[in-house]
């Protein structure tokens, strides 16, 4: 992933200065690739015998045997499970993790996958592990841009940003990653194209979107999103596909739109060209801090998530928020 090469080098230059942090803060768009990111990180730091001039693992090692087969004892993984957050009992694992020997590398690795999605108490938690580090464990903590994180995680780690890629330089990757699948299994170039623009050229995203179920399931919510903003559908049957995406790609989707609404408020062009008819309407009757309004609200939801509230009421509340935007039709004169 050429987009990731910026980033690698400039860790790499810390890490040949000695100057590689106990823990590392790694933020960028959702689906730019920074798991792959830290795990090739986790990899290099086990290694026995890495290539430090070329900042690479030597693959031939016992360590780099245990990561390529996914089973290295001094890596772990913390990511939210059936909840939407990380919990206080996996930072308790960790914390562990952190002061124990290592079982078979010379040092340990703890990726936090997502950084963001630490709730209070877990990210409390964390801070010990952060204010008193051992000497042989390296954290890795993931952030979507975007996605808040504490100040006071923020202010004990080093950060680095993963830039999102040229709208070439990520056609010309999902194009190559397109060519590795079954024929039958294969997306058009023009499914491709609209998948990276959904995206906003993230191309892990838009492989995930290009080779799945979202674009049928988004195009038939913004066909009802449009019909149900000219009084044509009920706010239930409206948000039944916003429903079968999810409330976090439901979420995505919505404050993709309200940036375009932004957006276009600002003078500039929207992302989304398929929504763009129906913004530039809303646009156009509206001053453009409603567009702010409307992030808020899906930002509240985002926040709501945490406490799993039902989907399809938190969908049907930003419908009507989206309505409230639509011009009030007065009653012809008699």
């Amino acid at each position: 992933m050429a987009w990731l090469r910026d980033s690698w080098d400039r860790l790499m230059q810390r890490m040949t200065g000695g100057r590689l942090p106990h823990a590392l803060l790694v933020t960028g768009e959702h689906g730019v690739g920074k798991r792959l990111f830290a795990n090739a990180l986790a990899g290099l730091l086990v290694c026995d015998r890495p290539d430090r001039a070329e900042g690479a693992p030597c693959g031939r090692c016992k360590q780099c045997e245990l990561v390529a087969a996914g089973t290295h004892p001094d890596i772990r993984v913390y990511a939210p499970e059936k909840s939407r957050m990380i919990k206080i009992d996996q930072i308790r694992a960790l914390s562990a993790f952190a002061v124990g020997s290592p079982q078979v590398a010379a040092r340990k690795v703890a990726i936090i996958d997502r950084a963001d999605q630490l709730n209070i108490n877990s990210a409390n938690a964390l801070l010990k592990t952060l204010e008193e580090p051992a000497d042989d464990v390296t954290l890795v903590l993931l952030q979507e841009s975007g996605r808040p994180v504490l100040p006071t995680i923020r202010s004990r780690c080093q950060s680095l940003l993963i830039a999102t890629p040229g709208r070439d330089q990520a056609a010309h990757w999902l194009a190559g990653a397109v060519e590795e699948l079954d024929e039958g299994s294969r997306p058009t170039p023009a499914h491709c194209e609209k998948a990276l623009g959904l995206a906003a050229n993230a191309p892990r995203l838009a492989l995930e979107y290009a080779t799945g179920d979202f674009i049928r399931v988004r195009d038939e919510a913004l066909e009802n999103f449009r019909r149900f903003m000219k009084g044509q559908l009920s706010v239930a049957e409206a948000a039944k596909p916003f429903k079968a995406m999810g409330l976090e790609s439901a979420l995505w989707l919505f404050e993709g739109w309200a940036g375009d609404l932004a957006r276009i408020g600002a003078g500039s062009d929207p992302r989304d060209g398929d929504a763009a008819e129906m913004l530039r309407f809303l646009a156009s009757h509206n001053p453009p801090w409603r567009a702010h309004e409307i992030l808020d609200a899906i930002h509240e939801s985002r926040s709501a998530g945490v406490y799993n509230v039902n989907p399809e009421l938190e969908t049907g509340r930003l419908l009507m928020a989206w309505q409230k935007l639509m011009p009030v039709r007065r009653p012809a004169a008699g």
